[in-house]
């Protein structure tokens, strides 16, 4: 039986938690071991205090993101929290006003600089349910005073280099994100999320092309051929069916769909999720395509004893056929036609990044 993954706690989460923690040492002079906060559907979570520091005028404390199973860059992260009083906070981007205190992004928090996201440009990349949550754990220790709470990570700019941020208009370090507070391992969600927030900074932009890619190789791919503004690449993973809805939905003109041999043939063959164990390539079926195509014997039998997609495009190559990797090519342009209701270019990626075929 395969191991069930650990769920784990979003850096909204672990910052509402560091900010109720150093909130307890401004006001109360106590150095808290653990605090206990309440996520959106009103379940209570108990977070280990890693740091709790008094200072002059408040208190500073943090928490290590722990991220479950997730493949998360933010795992084991530091999240940190200062509070002072309303009167002593100078020198950190933001100052957003909530209910009992004024929030601004620290070190290793990013800057939104492009309209599109669900933060205001010129905001520290602190999203809204992670605002309320900060804002709620901090008003469980003090109602009558408006604090000042500056979140930040230490690492944050060195880790915000391994993410897409900049691609989202986030600059010098990381965005503080979660809806739920808990991190689901592999989340469909995050990754859905970060997919449509993609295509909503391309739409801010002005932009009427989106470029969907399986991946960074396939990304590059598409690069050498087509002369868009970076804005224009969303990189859906796995989740093809719902990025061509989405792209459709949002009225982008043109959506240029790129990817590796085994994920267009997958388009080629409907299947909407394209990972593995969503809708793995049976090669018997991958080989009946493919004879729809025009595959006939002995190169029929040689697809039928493939292990791979990939050693199916090296029989093709083999012998000459392009002209069935076309046709794939041309089913799955009408497949994600038929999904997003626009116009799509369909370009096939080789392992060196190099477009091998287009449509």
């Amino acid at each position: 039986m395969a191991k069930r993954l650990r769920s784990g706690y979003t850096t909204g989460a672990c910052a509402a938690a560091a900010a109720k923690a150093a909130a307890i040492i401004a006001r109360q002079g106590i150095l808290p071991q653990s605090v206990d906060i309440t996520f959106p559907d009103n379940s209570v979570h108990r977070f280990a205090v890693h740091r709790a520091e008094a200072l002059a005028n408040g208190g500073t404390a943090s928490v290590i993101k722990d991220a479950g199973d997730d493949p998360d860059v933010t795992n084991h992260a530091e999240i940190m929290a200062t509070v002072h009083n309303a009167d002593n906070q100078a020198g950190d981007v933001g100052g957003i006003v909530m209910e009992n205190l004024v929030l601004y992004g620290g070190t290793g928090i990013g800057t939104v600089t492009k309209p599109g996201l669900a933060v205001a440009v010129g905001e520290p990349a602190i999203n809204p349910v992670p605002r309320q949550m900060i804002c709620q754990a901090v008003q469980e220790i003090e109602t009558d005073t408006t604090l000042q709470v500056t979140i930040s990570i230490p690492k944050g700019v060195e880790l915000a280099g391994k993410t897409l941020n900049h691609r989202l208009g986030i600059v010098g370090g990381l965005s503080i994100l979660g809806t739920t507070g808990i991190v689901r391992p592999v989340s469909a969600d995050a990754w859905k999320a970060t997919i449509e927030a993609s295509m909503d900074v391309a739409k801010e932009a002005g932009l009427k092309d989106i470029v969907l890619s399986t991946g960074r190789t396939s990304e590059k791919g598409a690069q050498q051929m087509l002369n868009l503004a970076i804005e224009a690449y969303a990189m859906m993973g796995d989740y093809l069916e719902f990025s061509l809805r989405k792209a459709g939905e949002k009225d982008f003109q043109t959506i240029h769909l790129s990817g590796m041999w085994a994920k267009i043939m997958k388009a080629a063959m409907h299947i909407p999720q394209t990972h593995v164990r969503n809708g793995a390539l049976e090669v018997a079926d991958g080989a009946a395509m493919l004879a729809q195509c025009g595959a006939k014997q002995p190169l029929l039998g040689k697809l039928e004893g493939s292990n791979t997609a990939r050693e199916m495009l090296g029989h093709l190559e083999e012998a000459g056929r392009d002209d069935i990797v076309h046709q794939v090519c041309l089913r799955a342009r009408d497949y994600a036609r038929q999904v997003s209701g626009k116009e799509v270019r369909v370009y096939l990626i080789n392992a060196q990044a190099k477009v091998i075929e287009h449509v």
